[in-house]
């Protein structure tokens, strides 16, 4: 594996969408110049979503899925378009395929609506124009039918392909600068401390994805950091030589490190950090004070973005239920989910602790956020949750002004 690879959670997610057999396949074949789709005339050959991560000059770093037809029939067929609706919750881009041998059918206009439901940018094709030609008085019909640009193209014969992806380009929103985990509160030459234990969870000859960006921004900031464990804390910040802009732990030593670590330099964590950097802080801070008004019997779920092989101290099935019995006292029921399916009956819990989304893109991640915020239901993640309940909630989001003012306006 090649050690600058673009994590899955931060690839552009481009997905094409639209009925059996229009040719998605071909298209992502095309589009890649590689055959990593499985193409066949059979009508639905795709049956779920299909996600390929790869670089696609000069877009970059980008993950393609291949969705089942919108017009697929039967009981089966029918949760293979729910899942296919599901891909619009992680979408950056979509692609809209229309058969250039049938046209414009209901099933199109029904996902552009709902594209545009999300405010996705999209762009349409129409496929097939080495078996059907469609002529520019019939395109310009199809697009004002639509309000949508609409770019003739054939996958098998690739005409039209480069089109498509300046068209890709040009639409994609330029959120090169706009979102960075920790690159927009340091300086270049800042020293930052990374507090990362090694335990029993802790993956075998690595470091775990959260750790990797923040010292990749870190770099690309063009500042300097130094990892070391929590037991060797107070023995580096003496021997450094030099105080540290900023130290940024694991969550799971909040306590110990915050203890070590002077006042007088700033302290938050990897999860923080990811809160911001996928989520949205401010609401989950909010969610946090969701702890103090908890009864007997209330019900939380605790979810994970991806899956992984549980440890006897798991974090989220061992640790945080641990930290909240002991911080609120109660008599709590606690469920759990994990990977790319996000529960549907959020509505029966009274708090729902995520996970940090390193796994996850940041649509997929505001998605799950606004799906609680739909139904009311506090959303906290672990990083937020675990300094509210050590008590040093204030200090670990000292560094983000807007999230420090609203614990400030509470206690007022």
């Amino acid at each position: 594996m090649s050690l600058n690879k673009t994590p899955r959670g931060d690839r552009v997610h481009i997905a094409l969408f639209g009925k059996r057999n229009v040719g998605k396949s071909s298209i992502i074949n095309a589009i890649t110049n590689q055959d990593i789709a499985l193409v066949s005339t059979v009508k639905g050959t795709t049956t779920d979503p299909v996600y390929k991560a790869m670089e696609i000059l000069p877009i970059g770093p980008v993950v393609i899925v291949d969705t089942a037809g919108l017009d697929d029939i039967g009981e089966l067929g029918e949760l293979r378009k729910k899942k296919t609706y599901e891909v619009l919750n992680k979408t950056d881009f979509a692609i809209l395929a229309i058969d250039a041998q049938v046209g414009i059918t209901e099933f199109d206009k029904e996902i552009l609506c709902r594209i545009r439901e999300k405010k996705l940018p999209v762009i349409g094709v129409v496929n097939k124009t080495d078996i059907f030609n469609i002529s520019q008085a019939e395109l310009a019909k199809m697009e004002n039918e639509l309000k949508l640009k609409i770019i003739p193209i054939s996958a098998i014969n690739k005409v039209g392909i480069d089109e498509l992806k300046n068209a890709i380009i040009k639409l994609l929103p330029d959120d090169k600068n706009k979102f960075r985990l920790v690159g927009d509160i340091i300086n270049p030459g800042d020293f930052i401390v990374l507090v990362v234990p090694i335990d029993s969870a802790a993956p075998k000859g690595r470091l775990i994805l959260p750790q990797q960006q923040v010292i990749r921004d870190i770099l690309e900031s063009d500042a300097t950091c130094i990892v070391t464990k929590e037991y060797e804390l107070e023995e580096t910040l003496k021997n450094i030589g030099k105080k540290p802009k900023l130290v940024i732990t694991d969550s799971q030593v909040f306590s110990k490190v915050s203890a070590e670590t002077p006042e007088d330099i700033m302290l938050t964590s990897f999860s923080i950090l990811f809160a911001r950097y996928k989520g949205d802080l401010i609401n989950l801070i909010k969610g946090a004070k969701q702890l103090d008004l908890l009864e007997d019997g209330d019900k939380i779920l605790i979810s994970e973005g991806c899956t992984h092989h549980r440890q006897s101290d798991d974090i989220g099935t061992v640790k945080i239920p641990r930290w909240i019995k002991e911080y609120t006292g109660k008599n709590l029921v606690f469920e759990f989910s994990s990977g790319i399916k996000y529960p549907d009956n959020i509505n029966e819990y009274s708090l729902i602790v995520h996970c940090g989304g390193c796994m996850l893109n940041r649509r997929e991640m505001q998605h799950r956020i606004s799906l609680a915020n739909n139904d009311n239901i506090p959303i906290v993640n672990y990083g937020v949750l675990i300094a509210y309940v050590k008590g040093i909630i204030k200090r670990a989001v000292q560094p983000f002004p807007s999230a420090s003012m609203i614990l400030e306006e509470d206690e007022n």
